[in-house]
């Protein structure tokens, strides 16, 4: 009998033990279910990320949870791509309410469509890269621009017209911040994620972002254009030199190279000293050359390249010597391209950088360009904006458009997106950019932009 209450108490403290783990386990599953279900998102992530301090440090916005019918909706529907042509046939002749109307609408529906595109990409990316704060703010200025766009009603007057230009005017200024927030939320992901397909996500939403833009400052320069006191819609002709919304007709490369080039001399004198010696720009070939172009996006590219090659030159050259070997600009052209080639001997790129030159991650060099971010506020971008006293081709001088204090900054200020950015534009109406280094020389920069302007913008990669 002794045996059996031994062997019955011993089988009560088992149960009294077995009940107990079994009441911590549903205490430790409801934490971790909560736990799980603030950290963790409701599709599966397809990469695992390694988590450090410095990432942990960067979450601090949780993107809001939305229901995402409304946006499937949206995704599921292509994008309606335009060429150059497109726009100059559209605005250039007899420009009335009707047509205001047509793109109005055309704006109107396209906008939310592109952004829903991209929203969609974002959510593709792991969690951990979505909470990143830049990437986070990112998110919720698409998000509001979407839910903003996709409410308005059909534009039937010209008042209505009026209303909406404002809205969209609101929209641009506040997206001035995305091109910033994208490039630091990318390099502090840069090892997270695979730097192909960070650089693959930048390619394809600075496409986006660019689209937007064009067909959005498009319609606000047409309606300006209609509105003018010196508009008068029965003409069916216009002076050669003029634009048609933010396209300008006859596009001059040399002249286009000179003032960009100004600019940039005066930017590199700032920075290195007035005493500092500062190469000459040498413009080549077909002088003579103009295109159907918008030319705040060729003025960017230019900008880029005549920055790096300056500041190289001045780098190499200096202390050493006080004569510096001149920048070249070589211009041609053929029956369908315009093509600038930018030489220069600035000692070249070495070698071990050119394995990221094209890469938005930059690798190991991620954290010294994160450190020059801080020093550019706000990039509105486009030299027009820059321009203190020079001649410009802008329509809309007072507007902030795409990319400024980005240009302005000081040539020593390298923020590692000066190439991937102009490539990105450069594509996006299906030209090319392409560089070749001789290590302790110097480089050969090579743009081709479409002379005919009847290619369609290149919104993916994949070109569709």
């Amino acid at each position: 009998m002794s045996t059996i209450l031994q062997v019955s108490s011993r089988m009560r403290h088992c149960a009294s033990s077995l009940e107990s783990s079994l009441t911590q386990a549903a205490l430790v599953g409801s934490h971790a279910k909560i736990l799980r279900s603030r950290v963790i998102p409701t599709t599966t992530p397809t990469i695992t990320p390694k988590v450090n301090a410095r990432h942990l440090s960067s979450i601090q916005h949780n993107p809001r949870w939305r229901a995402s019918g409304v946006l499937d909706s949206y995704v599921a529907q292509p994008a309606h791509p335009i060429s150059l042509r497109q726009l100059v046939f559209f605005g250039g002749r007899n420009l009335d309410e009707k047509k205001i109307i047509s793109s109005a609408n055309y704006v109107r529906t396209e906008l939310p469509l592109r952004i829903a595109h991209r929203i969609r990409d974002m959510q593709k990316l792991p969690y951990v890269v979505v909470t990143n704060r830049h990437l986070s703010e990112v998110y919720e200025l698409y998000y509001k621009a979407f839910e903003s766009f996709r409410r308005i009603p059909e534009i039937k007057t010209l008042e209505d017209n009026e209303k909406f230009c404002e809205i969209v005017k609101t929209a641009l200024q506040e997206h001035l911040t995305v091109i910033p927030s994208l490039a630091m939320g990318v390099l502090e992901c840069n090892d997270l994620v695979p730097s192909h397909e960070l650089d693959r996500f930048m390619n394809v939403i600075l496409r986006s972002r660019i689209s937007r833009r064009v067909i959005a400052e498009q319609h606000l320069a047409l309606t300006d254009t209609f509105n003018s006191p010196f508009h008068f819609p029965d003409s069916v002709s216009h002076q050669p030199h003029d634009f048609v919304g933010e396209v300008f007709l006859r596009c001059n490369a040399r002249e286009v190279v000179e003032q960009v080039g100004k600019h940039t001399l005066e930017l590199a004198r700032e920075a290195n000293g007035s005493t500092s010696p500062i190469p000459e720009i040498q413009i080549e070939g077909r002088l003579d050359t103009t295109f159907p172009y918008i030319p705040s996006h060729l003025e960017y590219i230019i900008g880029e390249l005549l920055r790096n090659s300056i500041q190289a030159t001045i780098d190499h050259h200096t202390p050493s010597t006080t004569s510096l070997p001149p920048i070249r600009v070589l211009i041609c052209h053929t029956k369908e391209h315009i093509i600038f080639r930018v030489s220069d001997q600035g000692g070249g790129i070495p070698i071990a950088e050119l394995a990221h030159l094209w890469s938005f991650a930059k690798g190991p060099r991620a954290t010294s360009y994160l450190q020059n971010f801080s020093q550019v506020p706000k990039m509105a971008a486009t030299l027009q904006e820059l321009q203190k006293t020079a001649h410009t081709h802008s329509r809309r001088e007072s507007m902030d458009t795409s990319l400024s204090r980005l240009t302005s900054r000081s040539p020593n200020l390298r923020l590692g997106m000066g190439l991937p950015m102009s490539r990105v534009y450069a594509e996006y109406w299906a030209g090319n950019l392409e560089l070749h280094s001789l290590d302790g020389y110097g480089t050969d920069v090579f743009l081709q932009v479409s002379k005919l302007g009847n290619k369609c913008e290149q919104l993916n990669l994949d070109g569709v």
